[in-house]
């Protein structure tokens, strides 16, 4: 008792002071006087009141102080909170005051100084960044004694300090000349000076404005050494020098700020490999890793043989040993143990598994003695919980899925989506014709021009016809009652308010005819430089491919290049395949069909998604004719996922049928078959039936719960949870029933006595697994992808509900099947008996034996053992190295079946395409487009910031392998400023008639007009005021483009510019297209570089006058909700692993009674077999991406039972060697473990290998069967072996209850046998029952203390 009180103080000490170190809490408040330390200063060492409590709320006159002293802390009035009374405020807007004297030239330099003390004195969660070292008693003028703070340690980032530091070190005094920052480094001047030379100076109570010692200790990021626990170092963002700041100061100057001064932005180097005396960096670590391990190993063994030799020849000198034999019948010896030398925790430990495994003997036997009322219950139970599936909601959205709502991804895509409606959908054709040959043309205009076989007019017309026929998809609607069309909801740009077939956007090559058959037949005669020669359609499309933007070609032809419905067809979206621009040499022709993007709850998605069929259907007819010239792929933007959808549906039998080859498995290996004759009484079909009842039950209870609270499932749940119940279900009934079979019912105990007391000696175990993957996936919640931890959530509750319904409704139905069993009824038929009687020994089975006398031998034989050893430490190695090679990712074709037209349509797109998806840089709100400066930041013409929006873009496309970005963002501010122009038509006002001072298209008489909107500026640089440019910007936005006024907004710009009833613009955006990604790395590279564009794009536009502190520019693409996770999932993956890491340790560490040894080396293998699972993911081409994550997570689970039912079997042995231990566990537990989990896992994954699905072979065949694999050799070889060399000892506790029990059970056999010497042996001869065997009353009185010295011992564990 003494000993846990102790332990209860320490523990409560250790809680208190994790609690001074909270969010929301102060560490001290208010000033109580002078420091009597400090002498003579530049201003009163004023020094705070030790006072631990939670931060204030300021209001008033405190809240407005605390704004203009410390803005960065201010989060609104009323919702402001501090540790820092109106005095210390004074105090240390004083203090601020003197040193921003000299650094007020940089406003991001002392912006960051005022931050950093800032945080120290008034941050609401100041424990968390401060501890307090010092504290000193001073007493006021009223005799009121207080206890104060003069020192303390301030916990920052490197990443604050070093920037903060970096702002203000080049700052310079311009009397002197010098920098500012020597005179605040003390003795180290500015040459010498670092961050924390001058965080030190700062702190220095000694330079006559610290009022206090401040210890100022910079931590890097992950660094935990020396940070006390609930600290965190402070990481706030230190302003650059080259930034405004939140205040409202500009960028430091270039004198004072060298990144300020001008200079055209080089793209960084790619990072080298890493590596180590040119070798890989992660080889050579893994290598000297491998030395090392094996080195120690080594050593290991050579000083164990060392000390063994010496205990040999040592004798047993002093030594109290009693003679046993081992169970290979060798002499062993065993220390007789003594009271004293049993420890503190090998009490606890055995007190533990006492404590347990009563308390499941007596609950197994209430459950086996009611079988029919807990049946009852339990059904009553999943009953109640499954009702929940009424309501269930199936995730099907890959954005819901794998994006989380907060994640910056999507709150990028909302605010895109709901200023700028949607993506559009696509639906698109690549077609080629790689039988035709190419050709060379003479052109006048021209030249000669290479032209390959696919552009050929014949081949034109074709596709021509085949879009009219599509164009003219019409069906009947049900949500419109009456006939759709195309028109219904294709994207109409220039007239989308009521568009007709010829306004919809279609991008295709005969748009450059405007889907005219006699455009494309059109031929006329034409004379350049005194050469007379017929033009025709070739010369029509070569101009138009390389000036699509043209409303009118070069020709004698006179046409346009616009498509039909009124807007450019960029040749990247006509031709394919081609090189150097050389776009008549194109390999495929291109065909896009645009519709309006709608939301699932509008009617007009399902008649979108209704077009689409038919588009399909139109398609893939064509695609058999055998009348088609091409050879093409294409798709819908719903072909994803119906083909997903599809596949599902496909594999479902898949799935069935590897959970009914599980169940097969269950049913005919838990059978016992002691005769032929007895084989429908011995089988326990119906118990294994039961066993994946109970693991469908805990499914669906666990959906049902979830679905009352509201928590959406996805098809990865249907998949991977019931198949990670059942493997964890499946072992504990193995372990269950097999111990059951394998131990013999004692005399005079009743078959319900018999099943607790099984229960008792087994449920610990199963407890410890079940509750262990329980906790690890509960934990695996914190996860931020939402497919993850909803994953998670199902999983940990089903894992519970499982052993639940284990410990209830199984044990129930297995009393019933003893029952039945005994009563030697036939199973399935019960009314059926036979006669031949059960016979009365232990079932060991085929397994059992053969591994304890042949598998367990072999693998712990000296030499097998040490093999064993250098093989796993090379293994873990050489995975640990191919862990850091794995591909991070998912490519979209793997979401796909084997032979979906939808491969090679991604076969063709990445063939043939020569620019990637579009990406917006999307404005928010904050930016003054209205001022000179404001456009300048955003323009690339003339008069334009050099490092404006657009113009940083431009240099990023120059290094496109670098950036992903292959064509320069349009810009609506260069042509609105175009558009006003005064030297074009564009922008006119109307000077008679009723709309006399309004805007008058270009296409207007301009007798009508003749009013320009602005004057040409004498500087030739043109920016419009305020008033015009809000006067204006409507009438560009709604100007439709033609020949008169090509810089018309309409189409390209209407959907760009989002204002406020104000005019206020709250979003714009400027479309650039990325280069052609192909695979997922690509992807989230382009992503991760596009952001870093719009960071310094975001950076630079808040240096204009005016712009909001908050205002940013984001890229959207549609994709980046996909890839997004891939930035993070490398963290996000070792945080979840880890969390589910945390609870096996610890659980096994409680359940075996703080026994830390055993969940250490527990801990060790799963942790091998985790990296060893990733080394084969890099070797078999599975790439790490969330759906692998999730399969890790399951890995953790499935590998704590394949590890922790040996563990606790080794650590509960009371054999006298670790080997033979290890022998004992291997052969008891392992045999039951093997059987249990990997032939339970095995037959059903191999199975999952005629899945269609792409993911499913992938991600559940694969990566299931190598961690099965993984698992079962860690279990069952490395285990082991690991075990009989570190292995904890023989618990002492439980040798000294096993010498007591014998001790007592030969003393009652002597009592006992001196009262029957004395009586008559005719009078008390021994009845026969059904499980005892006729013998003489001292045989069987014998028998009988030896059946209760075993209770005795069992009742232990």
């Amino acid at each position: 008792m003494v000993r846990v009180a102790a332990l209860i103080a320490f523990l409560t000490c250790v809680a208190l002071s994790e609690a001074q170190h909270e969010p929301g809490y102060c560490a001290f408040y208010d000033e109580c006087g002078r420091n009597p330390s400090v002498g003579e200063s530049l201003i009163p060492p004023l020094v705070p009141c030790l006072n631990y409590s939670r931060a204030r709320l300021v209001t008033g006159q405190h809240y407005w102080q605390l704004k203009q002293v410390c803005p960065m802390l201010d989060q609104g009035e009323g919702n402001t909170f501090a540790c820092c009374s109106l005095k210390q405020l004074s105090s240390l807007e004083t203090s601020l005051t003197l040193s921003k004297a000299v650094l007020v030239r940089c406003p991001s330099c002392a912006e960051n100084f005022a931050h950093l003390h800032c945080i120290n004195t008034c941050s609401p969660n100041q424990t968390q960044t401060v501890k307090v070292t010092k504290v000193t008693n001073i007493t006021n003028s009223l005799n009121n004694t207080k206890e104060v703070v003069v020192g303390y340690q301030a916990f920052l980032n490197t990443n604050f300090a070093d920037g903060a530091f970096k702002s203000c070190e080049n700052v310079r005094i311009p009397a002197t000349g010098g920098f500012a920052i020597a005179t605040m480094c003390g003795r180290y001047g500015a040459k010498l000076c670092t961050a924390q030379r001058w965080y030190d100076f700062q702190g220095d109570s000694s330079n006559g404005l610290a009022p206090l010692d401040i210890d100022f200790r910079l931590i890097k990021d992950g660094d935990t050494e020396g940070v006390p626990t609930g600290v965190i170092p402070y990481n706030g963002r230190a302003l650059k020098c080259n930034e405004t700041t939140p205040s409202g100061g500009q960028v430091c100057s270039c004198q004072d700020c060298q990144e300020s001064c001008p200079s055209v932005p080089s793209p960084p180097p790619p990072p080298s490999p890493f590596t180590i005396f040119e070798i890989d960096g992660f080889l050579f670590i893994s290598l000297i890793l491998f030395s090392v391990l094996v080195f120690a190993f080594l050593l290991y063994l050579c000083v164990a043989c060392v000390i063994k030799h010496k205990k040999r020849q040592n004798g047993k000198k002093g030594e109290t040993i009693k003679k046993g034999k081992d169970q290979n019948c060798n002499d062993v010896t065993q220390k007789i143990v003594h009271p004293s030398e049993v420890t503190f925790a090998e009490k606890n430990s055995l007190a533990a598994q006492a404590f347990l495994s009563a308390g499941f003997q007596r609950w197994g036997t209430l459950m086996a003695t009611y079988p029919l009322t807990v049946l009852l219950l339990s059904a009553g139970v999943v009953v109640v919980f499954s009702a929940g599936l009424k309501s269930i909601e199936l995730t099907t959205d890959p954005v819901e899925l794998w994006s989380a709502p907060n994640s910056r991804a999507r709150q990028e895509k909302d605010f895109h989506d709901m200023h700028f409606n949607p993506f559009f959908r696509t639906n698109q054709l690549i077609l080629t014709a790689p039988d035709r040959k190419g050709y060379i043309y003479d052109s006048l205009l021209f030249g000669q021009q290479n032209f390959s076989g696919i552009i050929s007019k014949d081949l034109i017309i074709e596709l021509l016809e085949l879009q009219t026929r599509i164009l003219n998809i019409t069906f009947w609607s049900e949500d419109l009652n009456r006939t759709a069309s195309l028109k219904d909801v294709c994207y109409a740009p220039l007239n989308p308010s009521n568009p007709t077939l010829t306004d919809c956007a279609v991008n295709s090559l005969p748009q450059y005819f405007q889907n005219s058959i006699d455009n494309i037949n059109a031929k006329v005669n034409m004379t350049e430089l005194g050469v007379t020669k017929e033009v025709d359609w070739r010369d029509h499309l070569i101009y138009c491919l390389n000036s699509p933007l043209s409303f009118k070609d070069i020709t004698d032809l006179d046409m346009s290049c616009m498509a039909d419905y009124g807007a450019p067809v960029f040749s990247f979206l006509a031709v394919g395949g081609y090189k150097n621009e050389d776009y008549t040499n194109a390999e495929a022709l291109i065909m896009t069909f645009s519709l309006n993007n709608y939301p699932r709850n509008n009617p007009k998605f399902k008649v979108a998604m209704e077009w689409e069929k038919e588009f399909l259907k139109i398609v893939q007819d064509y695609q058999k004719s055998p009348d088609t010239n091409f050879t093409f792929a294409y798709m819908a933007e719903r072909s994803l996922e119906d083909e997903i959808n599809r596949t599902t549906a496909e594999d479902i039998p898949i799935f069935m049928i590897s959970y009914a080859v599980i169940f097969v498995y269950i049913a005919v290996a838990l059978g016992e078959y002691s005769s032929c004759k007895r084989i429908l009484v011995d089988s326990k079909f119906l118990v294994g039936l039961g066993g994946i009842l109970v693991v469908g039950c805990s499914v669906l209870a666990s959906m049902g719960f979830y679905s009352w609270i509201g928590v959406p499932s996805s098809l990865v749940i249907l998949q991977v949870v019931p198949f990670l119940v059942l493997a964890v279900g499946a072992d504990n009934i193995f372990i269950f029933v097999l111990e059951y079979q394998r131990d013999v019912r004692r005399p005079g105990e009743t078959r319900e006595q018999h099943i607790g007391r099984v229960l008792g000696n087994v449920a610990p175990s199963m407890l410890l697994c079940s509750l262990s993957e329980s906790v690890c996936f509960f934990l695996g919640a914190l996860s931020t992808m939402p497919a993850v931890k909803t994953f998670a959530l199902y999983a940990a509750l089903a894992v519970l509900m499982d052993f639940i319904l284990q410990m209830t409704a199984f044990v129930a139905l297995l009393s019933l099947d003893a029952r039945r069993q005994d009563n030697n009824r036939c199973e399935l038929i019960c009314c059926v008996t036979v006669s031949t009687q059960r016979p009365y020994k232990r079932n060991e089975g085929f397994l059992l034996p053969f591994m304890r006398k042949y598998y367990a031998p072999f693998l712990l034989h000296s030499y097998t053992r040490i093999t064993v050893m250098v093989l796993f430490i090379f293994l873990f190695c050489a995975c640990l190295f191919l862990m850091f090679n794995v591909k991070v990712g998912l490519d979209q074709e793997l979401a796909m079946p084997q032979g979906s037209y939808m491969l090679d349509y991604f076969h063709y797109l990445y063939k043939y395409f020569e620019v990637g998806v579009p990406v917006y840089f999307v404005t928010k709100r904050g930016f003054n487009f209205t001022t000179v400066e404001g456009m300048n930041a955003v323009c690339s013409s003339v008069g334009c910031d050099q490092f404006s929006l657009t113009q940083k873009i431009q240099y990023a496309t120059e290094y496109p392998d670098r950036s992903y970005l292959a064509i320069p963002a349009n810009s609506w501010v260069d042509d609105f400023i175009d558009w006003l122009n005064p030297g074009s038509k564009c922008c006119r006002l109307y000077t008679i008639g009723p709309n006399t001072g309004k805007f008058c298209p270009a296409n207007q008489s301009s007798l009508l007009c003749l009013r320009k909107c602005m004057s040409i500026p004498a500087d030739g640089v043109l920016r419009p005021d305020g008033e015009q440019f809000n006067r204006f910007l409507p009438d560009f936005l709604g100007n439709r483009p033609d020949l008169q006024c090509p810089k018309g907004g309409l189409g390209a710009y209407d959907t760009a510019v989002v204002r406020d009833a104000n005019g206020e613009i709250i979003a714009s955006r400027f479309m650039a297209y990325h280069t052609t990604l192909t695979n997922s790395q690509e992807f989230t590279a382009a992503l991760q570089m596009t952001r870093e564009l719009a960071y310094n794009i975001t950076m630079g536009m808040r240096n204009i006058s005016g712009t909001s502190p908050d205002f940013e520019v984001f890229p959207y693409t549609v994709t980046n909700t996909f890839y997004e996770q891939y930035l993070t999932i490398v963290p996000e993956g070792l945080f979840n692993i880890s969390m589910c890491l945390l609870p096996t340790f610890v659980v096994c560490c409680l359940l075996l009674g703080l026994d830390l040894w055993s969940g250490l080396l527990n801990l060790i293998t799963i942790i091998m077999i985790v990296v060893d699972t990733v080394g084969v993911m890099t070797l078999w081409g599975i790439d790490y991406n969330a759906v692998a994550l999730i399969n890790l997570v399951t890995a953790v689970g499935i590998s704590v039972e394949f590890v922790s039912h040996l563990t606790r079997s080794f650590a509960l042995s009371i054999k006298p060697t670790h080997v033979e231990r290890a022998m004992e566990a291997t052969a008891n537990m392992g045999s039951a473990v093997f059987a249990g989990v990997a032939m339970t896992n095995l037959p059903g994954i191999m199975v999952l290998a005629f899945a269609k699905a792409q993911l499913i072979q992938i991600f559940f065949f694969r990566l299931n069967l190598v961690i099965t694999l993984l698992g079962m050799v860690h279990g069952l070889i490395f285990l082991p072996v690991l075990l009989s060399y570190l292995g904890p000892g023989v618990n002492k506790a439980v040798l000294l209850q096993l010498q007591k029990a014998k001790a007592k059970a030969a003393q009652e056999l002597v009592m006992r046998s001196q009262v029957y010497d004395n009586l008559n042996y005719e009078d008390h001869e021994p009845k026969q029952g059904p499980y005892s065997e006729p013998s003489k009353m001292d045989t069987s009185t014998k028998m009988k203390m030896k059946e209760n010295q075993r209770e005795v011992i069992s009742n232990r564990f």
